[in-house]
C-alpha cells in the first residue's frame, strides 16, 4: 500500500483513481521519471439503489477535496464520503467505524475498522445475535420491493501490531466473520472485500541497503488480534446504521434510517430473558 485507500461507488472507480495519481505526482513531479509510479487503491460499492451512479457524478475536485482535507481524529459516520448511497439489510447503511485496545500483557496493540456497509436484507440483520431484522419486518413490509441490488461492504484494518503480510491476510479473514454476524451471507453479486495494514515496520520506498530488519508477532498470539477485529467489525457495522439517516434517492426510491427506539426496546425485552 502506497498511496490512501478511496472508497467510492461502482462506477467512479476511473476517475477516483485518475484523481489520485493526478493528486500525487502534484506533489511529487519526480514520479515516473527519478522514483517508480505509484500504484493507487480505490474500494468500490454499488450504490445504484439510490444513486443515480450512471451519472458518475464524483469528479477530480472531489478526490482532491477529500485527500487534502483528510486528518486524524473523530471519523464521521452514516451518510458521508463514499457510504451516502450505501444500503445495509435495506435500512440506511454508510460508513462506521470501531477499534479495539488489547491489554498490555496481550501486547497492548490498537485495531481499528473502517466499514463502507452495503449488503444483505433485512431478515438478515443480527445485533450482538439478536434477529432484530425478522423482528422489525413486519413493520417495513415495503422494503420487500427491493429485490436486486444487494451491493457490497469493505472494511478497512489498521493496526500497530507488527504483522508481516500473510498475517494480515488472515486478519482480513476473520473480519469477514465480524460481516457475518451483522448478518451478511456474502450473497452471489455481492463482494466482501476486507484489506489490512500496519504501521508498525517503517519500509523507506528505495535503499541501497540488501536486507530490512523488521518485527513480527509470533502466530501463536494472534488469537487476541482475530477476537478484537471480528468485535470491531461488527460494531463499525453496526455504528454506521446507526449513525445514518433516511434517504430518498433515484426513482423515489426509500431506504429508512434504522428505528433506534424500537431496537432499543428489542435488546432491553432480550437482555430481561
Amino acid at each position: 500500500i502506497e498511496t490512501p485507500i478511496l472508497l467510492t461507488n461502482t462506477l467512479s472507480v476511473g476517475t477516483s483513481a485518475d484523481a489520485l495519481v493526478q493528486w500525487y505526482i502534484k506533489k511529487h513531479p519526480e514520479i515516473g521519471a527519478k522514483h517508480d509510479v505509484v500504484i493507487p487503491i480505490v474500494g468500490e460499492c454499488d450504490d445504484s439503489w439510490l444513486n443515480g451512479i450512471t451519472g458518475q457524478h464524483i469528479k477530480d475536485h472531489h478526490v482532491f477535496e477529500a485527500l487534502d482535507t483528510a486528518s486524524d481524529g473523530p471519523v464521521q459516520e452514516g451518510n458521508v464520503g463514499g457510504g451516502t448511497g450505501m444500503i445495509t439489510c435495506d435500512f440506511k447503511g454508510g460508513l462506521g467505524t470501531s477499534s479495539r485496545k488489547l491489554d498490555k500483557d496481550l501486547g497492548g496493540f490498537t485495531i481499528g475498522v473502517l466499514v463502507q456497509s452495503n449488503f444483505g436484507r433485512l431478515s438478515d440483520l443480527r445485533m450482538g445475535g439478536i434477529p432484530i431484522g425478522p423482528i422489525l419486518a413486519p413493520d417495513y413490509e415495503q422494503l420487500s420491493k427491493r429485490t436486486s441490488t444487494y451491493g457490497s461492504i469493505i472494511a478497512v484494518i489498521a493496526t500497530d501490531a507488527p504483522l508481516l503480510p500473510s498475517q494480515l491476510d488472515r486478519l482480513s479473514k476473520r473480519s469477514a466473520l465480524g460481516i457475518g454476524r451483522a448478518g451478511s451471507i456474502a450473497a452471489h453479486g455481492s463482494g466482501e472485500i476486507v484489506i489490512a495494514f500496519s504501521n508498525s515496520n517503517t519500509v523507506k520506498r528505495e535503499s541501497r541497503k540488501m536486507y530490512h530488519r523488521m518485527y513480527m508477532l509470533r502466530d501463536s498470539h494472534m488469537d487476541p488480534l482475530y477476537e478484537a477485529v471480528i468485535d470491531a467489525t461488527e460494531e463499525a457495522i453496526l455504528n454506521a446504521m446507526c449513525m445514518a439517516e433516511e434517504m430518498t434517492g433515484i426513482n423515489q426510491n426509500f431506504a429508512p434510517a434504522l428505528p433506534l427506539d424500537k431496537v432499543r426496546r428489542i435488546i432491553e425485552t432480550y437482555r430481561l430473558k
